[in-house]
């Protein structure tokens, strides 16, 4: 059977005989900081190899020291994309030209990280300055399970693959053509790959953000893009955002998550535990807040903030801190009172959720955080919930409140399904999706009725987003007897959960969302990679979506038309300060009829920028203090398999064409040379006539 009928390929083309296009892979790219460079690449015409399947570690022999015709191009299964492996093959000297994994549809029981056990250490608040003795995960490793692979450079390109027709058509061509009959020495033509992915970024940030700006033309090439997006925030009382700066007389609670997350590969982030389950807690939250705090408002304001970055050393919460800090924000530091944040809370295996403080700041008797531990225990008495304080004295695990300690001391805790080491076995990985909640349905209900679908786990965090969300006004200093009317819904819970982990695309978030954004939402899931800042806006659906849920949940609807409503202007003298932004909704279809109803949603949500403090504002790019990622530009990725002939068939053509190529000179020479005499005619008489 001949590699093309495998692979369905029907066409004219001589590249398209030749070459069959893979679709569906995504590459491993190279990312940059203040030091050194990660991540893969290909050379820049592509690399090529024979296809070798990796059966086991074992295996591994034939590719690095006995297989005939390197260079190879090897296929992991995941659960052989290990470091032990990865790392036997960066140092294949020549013989690997790259690696595609493919990525099983079930989660490997024995857990997979690919980021370091200590993330975000040196960017953290514990360091030589602020107890060492915690710093650098000296007390608790947080990620026991990581192995770092995400931060090692490969000179080759690796991509991931799905377990789809492309993986069926390169195993077929592999067991077709190279793979050898009774153990024999496989024979040409074998099975090829190459693979495309060259980055043009080199060294460090600092290096390819000099280069960038290096005009040598009228359209310059840029070779790097900071990594950056926005953060959402919100708040329960409306704020002026004109004027910059700090609030006389106004308090502020803030209430934090995380809205991104990482793998090995580049943009597959699906970020069940490590992002989703906490921003939609915090989402469920400010909802069962909205009604209580708009009829009895307490005397501090709850801020609602998003973190975007945080993987790549805090860059969201760096970002507001400094702009807090310098002034350039709504409110200052001294406007905060205490910081409540949502760190990874899905995996509880019982009731029980850890609150974490900072033990350093305890020792300062001004900072009354015990309090605030207080507030929590007492609102999740009666629900199944318990809040626990570990045991023993640790540092906070990884969290944006390290970086408002960093600026400093103030009271706050950050609640996780851990004590210790991490619940989450598949931390920043391709792994960490909606099986990793535990997010299943029943196979017979149809895309509505999964929206529909009240999971445990929506339950469970509904019950947390209810004691979040009452201990959030106890600590603003509302009533007690206002509490009771304070309660999270799980079926905004469940449709939250099914959006942003199975499907984007229902329709609960199309009522929710601008017409305009409707092309963005997706059959699948969302993904949660930062990306770079030069992103268009539009474009960033996770970081569009939460703005637009949180406006739905927090927002009123106003009465105007969609005009005035795009306008702000209309509504509103541009005199006066601007306390609300306005977004146009879609609304629900109405019965039988594809029209919807569309509204205007006002409320205090708005974005601000996530990128690091060291790129527009301090133009650092080998700061320590804060986040220097970047991504490197590339041309094209690309992916394809074909068939190659041997190394003696390949010279013979070449031998052969050259031949014909100077026989060709030859006969040409000798032809032009003799051309008077070959191509002369007799002259007729000038005086002929016909």
């Amino acid at each position: 059977m001949s590699l093309f009928s495998l692979a369905g390929v029907s066409c004219n083309s001589v590249e398209q005989k030749i070459y069959v296009e893979l679709n569906n892979m995504v590459p491993c790219v190279r990312l940059l900081n203040a030091t050194h460079q990660i991540g893969c690449q290909s050379s820049i015409s592509g690399d090529v190899g024979v296809i070798h399947v990796l059966e086991s570690e074992a295996n591994l022999e034939w590719v690095l020291s006995t297989g005939p015709n390197p260079p190879y191009m090897v296929i992991l299964e995941s659960a052989l994309f290990t470091r032990s492996i990865m790392m036997k093959l960066k140092n294949g000297t020549g013989r690997v030209a790259g690696a595609a994994v493919v990525v099983s549809k079930t989660n490997p029981a024995e857990g997979f990280s690919p980021h370091t056990k200590c993330p975000n250490e040196n960017t953290g608040v514990y360091s030589e300055s602020y107890d060492p003795t915690m710093a650098h995960c000296n007390v608790t490793v947080w990620n026991p399970l990581g192995n770092g692979l995400s931060y090692e450079e490969f000179d080759f390109p690796i991509f991931s693959l799905n377990d789809d027709n492309d993986t069926e058509a390169i195993r077929q061509c592999y067991l077709g053509y190279n793979l050898g009959v009774n153990g024999s020495t496989p024979e040409y033509p074998l099975c090829a790959m190459q693979l495309f992915s060259h980055m043009h970024a080199v060294t460090d940030t600092a290096t390819c953000m000099r280069r960038n700006d290096i005009n040598f033309s009228i359209n310059p090439e840029m070779v790097c893009d900071p990594l950056g997006d926005y953060n959402v925030w919100g708040s329960t009382k409306p704020l002026n955002n004109t004027a910059k700066g700090h609030k006389e007389g106004e308090s502020m609670v803030i209430a934090a998550t995380r809205l991104d997350s990482r793998s090995f590969f580049w943009d597959v982030a699906p970020g069940a535990e490590s992002a989703v389950s906490g921003f939609v807690t915090l989402l469920a939250a400010a909802h069962a807040l909205h009604n209580v705090t708009q009829e009895a408002h307490p005397p501090r304001t709850i801020l609602y903030t998003f973190f975007q970055g945080e993987a790549f050393d805090y860059i969201g919460s760096s970002r507001m801190v400094y702009e807090m800090d310098h002034k350039q924000f709504a409110i200052d530091l001294d406007n905060v009172h205490s910081v409540v944040e949502i760190g990874q809370v899905g995996l509880r295996s019982s009731s029980e959720l850890w609150v974490h403080s900072d033990p350093v700041s305890r020792r300062n008797n001004s900072i009354n955080v015990s309090s605030l531990i207080d507030t929590l225990k007492s609102a999740a008495m009666n629900l199944n919930v318990t809040m626990s304080v570990p045991s023993f004295s640790q540092p906070l695990p990884p969290s944006s409140f390290q970086r408002f300690l960093r600026a400093r001391p103030i009271p706050g805790v950050v609640i996780a399904d851990h004590q210790s080491a991490f619940s989450n076995r598949y931390y920043e990985s391709i792994y960490d999706k909606a099986a990793n909640l535990n997010l299943t349905y029943p196979a017979n209900l149809t895309e509505d009725e999964q929206l529909e679908f009240v999971t445990e786990t929506a339950n469970a965090l509904a019950d947390l987003a209810t004691v979040v969300a009452r201990a959030l006004y106890k600590q603003a200093g509302g009533a007690d007897a206002q509490l009771i009317n304070i309660k999270a819904e799980p079926k905004i819970v469940t449709q939250m959960l099914y959006g942003f982990l199975v499907r984007s695309n229902n329709t609960w978030f199309q009522a929710l969302v601008p017409p305009e954004f409707k092309n963005f939402l997706s059959k699948l899931e969302c993904h949660y990679y930062v990306g770079v800042s030069q992103t268009p806006s539009h474009a960033r659906t996770p970081t569009r979506l939460v703005q637009y849920l949180l406006a739905n949940l927090t927002g009123t609807t106003i009465n105007i038309t969609k005009e005035n409503c795009h306008n702000s202007l209309i509504i509103k003298p541009s005199s006066l300060p601007q306390l609300y932004s306005y977004v146009w909704v879609q609304g629900v279809a109405s019965p039988n009829s594809t029209e919807r109803q569309g509204f205007c949603v006002r409320s205090s949500v708005r974005l601000s920028k996530a990128v690091s403090p060291a790129f527009d504002l301090l133009q650092e790019y080998s700061s320590k203090d804060y986040s220097t990622w970047t991504e490197s530009r590339w041309k094209f990725i690309k992916a394809r398999i074909f068939l190659v002939a041997s190394h003696d068939l390949e010279m013979l053509t070449l031998g052969v064409g050259v031949g014909i190529l100077l026989s060709s000179l030859l006969l040409t020479y000798i032809i032009s040379s003799k051309a008077d005499i070959l191509f002369s005619s007799g002259r007729e008489p000038a005086n002929a006539t016909y």
